[in-house]
């Protein structure tokens, strides 16, 4: 197959006269005056990562980056990333509080998001991709024009960085939706593939940074008996072929898949490659977004390495507040459709995503920076109509309904001293005998299917009292409203799940503690009314509206209410029991912490954009409990109906009093009660 830098050759050559005026003129910061200070030493620690930049682009392109040992490669990598790294980053440009301080209100925002950018240069520097190095050249050249002889008006900046990203949007965003569906931008691929595993440079050559727990883990996989990365990799490679089977539908149409996964798993990524080729999909494996354009907050969308520092990514994060008017929006869905037209043939051979994730790294509870970009109301609102408005030019051209995917997790070394005993452990979580559970789950379900509602009770400090509403079987003996979730392509099993009617659904959901993409939640404590969310806080932060704001922009993401989309409880014990074996409760993902318990999603419903779908349980039943008033708005008003977001929210067993069944003629059965299952069949949970 052709190496991914030699499809760019022809790009390059063609963009090389303009790249090398950029470069000349960069090259003359360095000795000139023309820029007054402060701002000359922002420009010239600019010009000097640059040249870095481009002295890594010139050792790609002549072959010399392989040859390094492990020590000069480690070096170099320090050396990409040393800015942003937690001790330097107090002092770096790219810090919005240490830009404005050294360079004022005025300036230090918007000269800190272009650092931000011209650090993406890193990873086109690795990819050949001169066409994007050249652009972010040129816009560094072009804003220290506005600087020489004198300080420029402020708009004079704003216009500059505004139209360096509507006009390149076309550029970096139709870019990215090749490289998530064209199996042939096979630049990790190659590197996964055709590399020697066994020596750890291979993990240098990806351009993320590469920090101790990437070393630990390849090292880890490659101390692993052939069998056991075997059983992992079939475990996560047959998510989506099951996937299809469960909806009835057939994966032989598709001929891609896409494989998303932190770096230092290539041992076991190398076999799933093989697995899904037996499968015939070509996996594409694209490298999570860099660039404004196409990064979004607190989502990660490729593959990936341990971040260099959470606070800088955070203090980044809206960053599109810069340009986030009517007329970027608008433009950017335009361009987002022609991409997606372009790449019609290969998004109709899209068989969907399968992702592994990891888990163990320390909590994270940012700071929340004056200094760095916030989005006003308006821009949130527009933020909002084009999450909706790109879902639906995406589903036009990959249906969610003729899609699957799958989803596994496992622990990184710094989860602590038991690391390789926790690994073991989630291995077997990962592939425990689904045959029982959908047996113990059928029990749980046959119970809820005879609910009017269910109350959720907390035990001692955790203040969880919530009415969870269910929809009326019309037909019991043919429908259910909960899914027997039996690990198919969400690993690993254990929870039975719904989508709750949201009219008199109501209470208060409360977590003692809960960390939610990444993020760490204090006495996190959600009201509901009629399904919405009523009002919510936490204690993250001495000021309330501080606490609330973290919520709201993090949690509803930017919405002024969601409805419950999930209710579900959690069955897998086993799991639990790891996580108070080994304490690591605070640590685990939600993908398996939302089977240690009862849990809420606020947001989209599990079966968004796939309501029309229907799909069945094991016992053949029907279910039915796919939409609720705000999704059922979706044939009238899709931006209504859709809100693009899911989050769940788990409450462990231990804060957990009761589970109980309340029927319509008012008699009861708990399910849980004092935190232990009592349902008749499901004794078994216990042990």
């Amino acid at each position: 197959m052709m190496k991914y830098w030699e499809m760019f050759k022809e790009e390059n050559e063609a963009v090389k006269e303009r790249h090398e005026l950029a470069l000349e003129r960069i090259g003359q910061f360095k000795t000139e005056e023309t820029v007054a200070e402060p701002y000359r030493s922002y420009f010239r620690k600019a010009a000097e990562f640059i040249m870095l930049a481009e002295k890594v682009y010139g050792m790609q392109e002549r072959g010399e980056l392989e040859a390094l040992s492990l020590d000069e490669a480690k070096k170099l990598n320090i050396k990409l990333y040393e800015d942003v790294l937690p001790g330097n980053y107090e002092e770096s440009f790219c810090n919005p509080a240490f830009a404005v301080a050294a360079l004022g209100r005025d300036f230090g925002q918007y000269l800190a998001f272009l650092l931000t950018e011209i650090r993406g240069m890193i990873v086109y520097a690795y990819e050949s991709r001169l066409t994007d190095m050249t652009i972010l050249e040129e816009v560094l050249i072009e804003v220290y024009n506005l600087f020489e002889s004198e300080e420029p008006e402020l708009k004079e900046v704003k216009e500059v960085l505004y139209y360096f990203v509507s006009d390149y949007c076309d550029v970096m965003l139709t870019y990215r939706v090749r490289e998530t569906l064209d199996p042939s931008l096979d630049f990790a691929k190659s590197i996964i593939m055709d590399s020697d595993l066994t020596d750890l440079r291979y993990l240098y050559r990806f351009g993320e940074y590469i920090s101790d727990s990437e070393l630990k883990i390849a090292a880890f996989l490659n101390s692993l008996p052939e069998e056991t990365v075997r059983k992992m990799a079939d475990t996560y490679t047959e998510g989506i072929r099951k996937g299809f089977v469960a909806s009835g539908r057939s994966y032989k149409s598709k001929k891609t898949v896409q494989i998303r996964y932190h770096i230092g798993f290539e041992r076991m990524i190398r076999m799933a490659v093989e697995n899904f080729r037996k499968l015939g999909l070509e996996p594409v494996i694209s490298r999570a977004a860099v660039g404004t354009v196409n990064r979004a907050a607190a989502r990660t969308n490729g593959y990936h390495g341990t971040p260099a520092n959470r606070q800088y990514d955070y203090d980044h994060r809206y960053d599109n507040a810069i340009y986030m008017d009517k007329a970027f929006k608008e433009r950017k869905l335009s361009v987002l459709k022609v991409a997606y037209e372009e790449c019609r043939t290969l998004a109709k051979a899209y068989a969907g995503p399968a992702v592994l994730e990891t888990f163990g790294e320390e909590g994270f509870t940012p700071e929340n920076k004056k200094e760095a970009f916030a989005l006003s109301e308006k821009q949130e609102k527009l933020l909002l109509s084009y999450s909706n408005e790109s879902m639906q030019i995406a589903d036009a051209y990959v249906p969610g309904m003729e899609t699957s995917f799958t989803i596994i997790a496992f622990p990184l070394p710094e989860i602590g001293d038991n690391f390789e005993k926790i690994f073991e452990e989630t291995i077997r979580i990962n592939t425990l005998d689904y045959e029982l559970y959908r047996d113990i789950q059928q029990c749980i379900i046959d119970a809820l299917d005879q609910a009017d509602h269910v109350m959720v009770y907390g035990m001692g400090e955790n203040r969880t009292k919530l009415k969870v509403a269910l929809r009326r079987l019309k037909n019991p003996a043919k429908e259910t409203n909960f899914e027997n979730c039996v690990a198919d392509v969400n690993i690993p099993v254990g929870e039975v799940f719904t989508s709750p009617v949201l009219e008199k659904t109501t209470g208060t959901l409360f977590v003692g503690q809960v960390y939610l993409n990444g993020l760490n939640y204090e006495n996190l404590e959600i009201r509901f009314k009629d399904g919405m969310v009523e009002s919510y806080t936490c204690t993250n932060f001495k000021d309330e509206a501080e606490n609330k704001k973290y919520i709201r922009d993090n949690v509803l993401k930017h919405h002024d209410t969601l409805p419950l989309g999930e209710f579900a409880i959690g069955t897998n014990t086993t799991a639990y029991r790891m996580a108070r074996d080994y304490q690591i409760a605070d640590k685990l993902p939600i993908l398996i912490a939302e089977k240690t318990g009862p849990h809420f999603a606020v947001g989209d419903t599990c079966y968004s954009h796939e309501e029309d779908n229907i799909s069945y349980n094991p016992d053949g039943k029907a279910i039915v409990a796919r939409e609720n008033s705000v999704s059922a708005q979706r044939k009238e008003s899709v931006e209504k109906a859709y809100l693009n977001c899911h989050t769940d929210i788990t409450i462990p067993y231990d804060e957990l009093d009761k589970i109980t069944v309340i029927r319509k003629d008012g008699s009861t059965e708990d399910i849980i009660a004092d935190g232990k299952f009592v349902l008749a069949g499901t004794e078994q949970l216990n042990e």
